[in-house]
Formats: structure tokens, sequence, C-alpha cells
């Protein structure tokens, strides 16, 4: 596959992962139902999701190139940020959306 494959398919798992903890009503996806998770649940399942991405990307990075290339503070606070972002929609499908829906 060329990198330009490996990058899109990184970004479309890095998106559905990032939504992941927002659309799951289970504790880490898998775990028991719980149904008073609360937002910094969310936000620690987010981050950690965040956190296996980062070690993804690292592992691909060394498939691909053979090491990995150093990087600044700025990157690791612009790929965090890109996360959030990632996020918006499972986190306004959770806090907006799903409360509408249950008042109607």
């Amino acid at each position: 596959m060329a990198l330009q494959q490996w990058a899109m398919i990184y970004i479309l798992v890095a998106f559905i992962a990032a939504n992941l903890p927002w659309l799951s009503g289970k504790r880490f996806v898998f775990g028991s139902r719980n149904p008073v998770k609360t937002l910094p649940w969310y936000l620690g399942e987010w981050f950690v999701m965040c956190l296996i991405m980062g070690l993804i990307g690292m592992g691909v990075e060394r498939l691909l190139d053979g090491h990995n290339h150093g990087q600044g503070w700025e990157f690791y606070v612009i790929a965090l940020c890109m996360f959030a972002v990632f996020a918006i929609p499972g986190f306004i499908w959770r806090f907006n959306i799903v409360p509408m829906l249950r008042r109607s």
C-alpha cells in the first residue's frame, strides 16, 4: 500500500476512535453498562483512546520508515487538538442530540 493510503486509513481509524467513547454507554466500549457514566469518565476514555492512537501511529511510522522521527511538544499538542476536533460529532450526539430525543 502507498503511504497516502496508510495515512487515510489511520485518519479514518482515529476519527472512529475519537468518537467511540461518546457513542458507547459501556465503559471502554467492552465493559459493563453504567447508566451514570459522567463527563470525566467520557473524557478519561477519550484520552486513553488518544494515547492508543498515538501508539498505533508510532507503530505504523516504524513499520513504514524503519524508525520513529523525533517530535517536539508542538507536534503532540497539535495531534491532541486534532483528536479533540475529531471527537466533536460524538460529543454533540451524546450531550445535545440524545437528551433532545429522550425529551420528545
